[in-house]
């Protein structure tokens, strides 16, 4: 796959967002009208051996998934939708939905004044007072195999300090009006909405203020003890630990208290029982607050 290219129509939003990310190291912002997935793209041009720091944006996903091959769909100019190729070691590389979530975390809260809070594994929530959450965005992270692995024989285990390419990927609802369908009204939710009779923030000012984030989490990631870092915002923002949850895992779910993270960014959940449990993947239910 060749470079992904700005339309023309679109060329001078691009130009005016990498000039405001000069120096950073998501700068190369690529801003298509209309893609089939973001994530796809970035796999591409990760199989072409492309740098980290490139950036896909799209106005529109024609073909938009999310975690376990779900579909996700939202309409023209609606989300900030965007995929970044980040190449972080392997020992770190489970924690880069972590750093996106808190960038774009971060990134509401610095143009709306709005704390969304961190649904374990990969979601943004926003409650009501009094109310339940709903989501704001979603995260799917998508790791490419290293070198030496194949189709028959599955992944290799990556060395910890081999790099390790993602596709990280988030979709943010920003300005649905009425369009979520009828099913999702109740458990999702648009920034419109949120801070209304005010106008949401622009999706340009949003993706800069986003990238800005994942520059600096991004550093955290690759330096001493940056990890551990960015675990303690992560807790600090979680709306999952503390909670009463029931993890669906299929045959075996999990249900009890969730307590902390691992420094893996592994869930870990104590019973009723007053066992643990540590999950490393599953849906997250919040059932109630912990007693």
């Amino acid at each position: 796959m060749k470079p992904v290219p700005d339309p023309p129509e679109l060329s001078a939003r691009a130009r005016g967002v990498r000039e405001r990310l000069t120096g950073t190291t998501f700068a190369d912002v690529r801003w298509l009208p209309e893609t089939g997935s973001t994530n796809a793209d970035v796999l591409e041009l990760i199989r072409s051996g492309e740098p980290e720091g490139i950036v896909v944006v799209a106005d529109h996903q024609t073909a938009g998934r999310g975690r376990r091959g779900r579909s996700w769909e939202a309409p023209p100019d609606a989300s900030l939708m965007l995929t970044v190729l980040m190449r972080p070691v392997a020992a770190v590389a489970g924690l880069t939905t972590m750093a996106l979530a808190l960038a774009a975390s971060d990134a509401v809260a610095d143009l709306t004044g709005v704390v969304a809070r961190l649904k374990w594994p990969n979601d943004l929530v926003w409650a009501a007072a009094g109310s339940h959450d709903r989501k704001l965005a979603g995260i799917l992270a998508e790791a490419e195999w290293p070198a030496g692995a194949t189709a028959s024989g599955g992944p290799v285990a990556p060395a910890e300090s081999q790099r390790v390419a993602v596709a990280a990927g988030i979709g943010l609802n920003v300005a649905w009006g009425d369009a979520f369908p009828e099913e999702l009204k109740e458990t999702a939710v648009a920034l419109d909405e949120i801070v209304a009779p005010q106008a949401p923030p622009d999706r340009a000012d949003l993706l800069v203020a986003l990238l800005t984030h994942l520059d600096r989490h991004h550093r955290d990631l690759s330096g001493a003890d940056g990890a551990t870092r960015l675990m303690e915002r992560w807790r600090d923002r979680s709306a999952t630990l503390g909670r009463m949850v029931r993890v669906d895992l299929g045959a075996d779910d999990v249900e009890g208290t969730a307590v902390d993270v691992t420094a893996e960014g592994h869930l870990v959940v104590e019973s009723l029982d007053g066992t643990t449990r540590t999950v490393a993947v599953g849906d997250v239910v919040h059932l109630r607050n912990a007693i």
